[in-house]
């Protein structure tokens, strides 16, 4: 058994507070209604709340006025909210009454205050496109149509949860990678700007002749002491001109094929977007949304653009009346199994249902993926920094053997 802290509304609309046993989340919810409560939120008592979990992957787009947590939390509550029973504008009050910061009270009640005035939930939400994704607003009009709104928005919390745990996965497990290349490069760049400048000195008081690697290392501290400043705007304008590059659609076409073909990221880099694709997919088609659409949404969310413009061509195969198995195929960028998959969903009439299948499936390849390729990053980085600093070390030594005619 799991304790439960929770706050809810009786009958009466007034707020309540306590502590309840229950083994699982659900079984929460319903002792609360069991009490003639309408739960608003509910969360485990160590203070880790399945309703504060985070998310991202384009529901909330950058420069949100909402953090990603928040609209989670948000999404989860309003859920509870009218699976409890409550009408949509009682639970929009509620929520901003329940705000805990000026900008989400702001939103939720420009919202409430347009579905009051007799306006569709979807259509008040699409007035806040930088807090409300397209995803999000047409799985609320789905839901809105087919008389599921409760439901939609539990599907729609569910889809941020399980796309928060990809993300974070893939966060979490590059922290080392980068904490190890900033030590080591920390590490070359001291020793080339203050170290070696040292022996520098020492070599031309000595007047021998220096052996070719230590002049490559004096040349290479020489250029970056003097003329740090050019190096610093030549490589801005680089990564400058690398940004505009991608931005057109030429460059990123180019630069998201050649990731599809590296040995190690090219397959991580599929099986994520085909995780988010069935993910995505089954979510909309679960919702009521139709395929056409759907694969509209879902074209504007996928990140590589090679997989993103596979979709456009199997969008126009679904309008001329072919099915999806077949233009998937064709398209050459998801793997088989998840082509066979998917038509076998299609064949038997459950697409959803293998679609989301698919989704499990590819998101354990993509955690097991991810620790395949940092497993071999990590010695990858730890023998290229051996090797850099190995080789300043090396120069220094055999310039001062040779001074001293040592044979090494």
């Amino acid at each position: 058994m799991m304790v439960y802290s929770y706050k809810a509304t009786d009958k009466n609309g007034k707020y309540v507070e306590g502590n309840i046993s229950a083994s699982d989340y659900k079984g929460a919810i319903q002792q609360i209604r069991n009490l003639n409560y309408f739960p608003v939120k509910i969360s485990e008592d160590k203070g880790s709340s399945r309703l504060s979990s985070g998310i991202a992957l384009s529901l909330p787009s950058w420069g949100s006025p909402i953090p990603a947590k928040d609209l989670m939390t948000l999404t989860q509550q309003l859920a509870t909210l009218v699976d409890s029973g409550l009408t949509l504008d009682d639970g929009l009050a509620t929520l901003v009454k329940l705000s805990e910061t000026e900008k989400i009270r702001s939103v939720l009640a420009d919202v409430r205050k347009q579905v009051h005035a007799g306006s569709s939930f979807a259509d008040a939400l699409a007035e806040h496109p930088k807090v409300f994704s397209k995803l999000y607003i047409n799985m609320i009009r789905a839901g809105e149509a087919g008389g599921i709104l409760g439901e939609a928005l539990a599907r729609l919390a569910l889809f941020m949860e399980k796309s928060v745990e990809l993300k974070n996965s893939i966060r979490s497990a590059m922290v080392y990678p980068a904490i190890l290349s900033l030590v080591g490069g920390s590490a070359v760049i001291i020793l080339i700007t203050f170290v070696i400048p040292q022996f520098s000195k020492l070599f031309e008081e000595m007047g021998a002749a220096l052996p070719l690697p230590t002049q490559i290392m004096l040349g290479l501290s020489s250029l970056i002491i003097n003329y740090w400043p050019a190096l610093i705007l030549g490589i801005a304008g680089f990564i400058a001109a690398f940004t505009v590059y991608l931005r057109t659609n030429k460059g990123r076409l180019k630069w998201d094929g050649l990731l599809l073909k590296l040995p190690l990221f090219g397959p991580l880099i599929q099986k994520i977007e085909v995780s988010r694709f069935s993910l995505t997919l089954a979510t909309l088609l679960k919702s009521g949304v139709p395929i056409l659409q759907a694969m509209g949404i879902v074209q504007s969310i996928l990140i590589n653009r090679v997989v993103s413009d596979s979709i456009i061509v199997i969008q126009q195969a679904l309008k001329k009346g072919k099915g999806l198995s077949g233009p998937l195929q064709k398209a050459g960028v998801f793997p088989p199994m998840a082509v066979h998959m998917i038509t076998v969903g299609e064949t038997s009439g459950s697409l959803d249902e293998m679609l989301t299948k698919v989704s499990n499936t590819y998101d354990k390849e993509v955690e097991q993926s991810i620790k395949q390729v940092i497993s071999l990053i990590e010695p990858m980085m730890i023998l290229l920094m051996a090797v850099i600093i190995g080789f300043i070390v090396v120069s220094m030594l055999l310039a001062i053997f040779s001074a001293n005619d040592i044979a090494f």
